[in-house]
């Protein structure tokens, strides 16, 4: 299934969503450095890295939002892509509170229930972030129908040109290999 939004040929979602979970996951580290006995810009860093994570989650939400709505129904791509999503939005919403926190703290400094929502947050991460990979890698959301190992660069293509024919693969399975 084709994703409905793209930047150059790619999927806007999967590219967007990579700068928001480096932000709160480099936020998050520099918040345990500081606990261990860092110095306090570590603290104020690792805020603004959460507060702009934050607003950047909710832009790659809206092209992830997109993606889901066009999953056909009834599908373990839809059920999948709701959890994920779901998730995401559970995920954006512990680092919000947690900078909520300590915005009136001095230097930004994490309480310890504002560090604790980002752990929380993190270890969530992790699952969301394997049910993305489950919806892309294992069932194909937003991958070109026509993706195969030899397709070619979608910055080569035309608009709204089919594939040459020897470019339009068969689905033999995804075990089988040619002679």
């Amino acid at each position: 299934m084709e994703s409905k939004i793209k930047v150059l040929g790619h999927p806007a979602h999967q590219q967007l969503i990579v700068i928001p979970l480096g932000l709160l996951i480099v936020g998050t580290v520099f918040d345990v450095v500081y606990v261990v006995g860092g110095r306090p810009i570590f603290a104020a860093v690792s805020f603004w890295n959460i507060v702009i994570g934050v607003a950047l989650a909710l832009v790659a939400a809206v092209f992830g939002l997109v993606d889901f709505l066009a999953i056909p129904p009834g599908t373990r791509a839809k059920r999948i892509g709701l959890v994920h999503g779901g998730g995401n939005v559970l995920v954006t919403l512990l680092f919000l509170v947690s900078a909520l926190i300590r915005g009136g703290t001095v230097d930004h400094r994490p309480t310890t229930a504002a560090f604790a929502l980002e752990i929380v947050a993190l270890a969530l991460v992790g699952v969301t972030a394997w049910l993305g990979g489950e919806l892309v890698c294992r069932l194909g959301v937003g991958v070109y129908p026509t993706a195969n190992l030899d397709a070619p660069s979608s910055l080569g293509r035309k608009r709204g040109l089919p594939l040459p024919v020897e470019h339009v693969p068969t689905w033999p399975g995804p075990h089988v290999t040619e002679p």
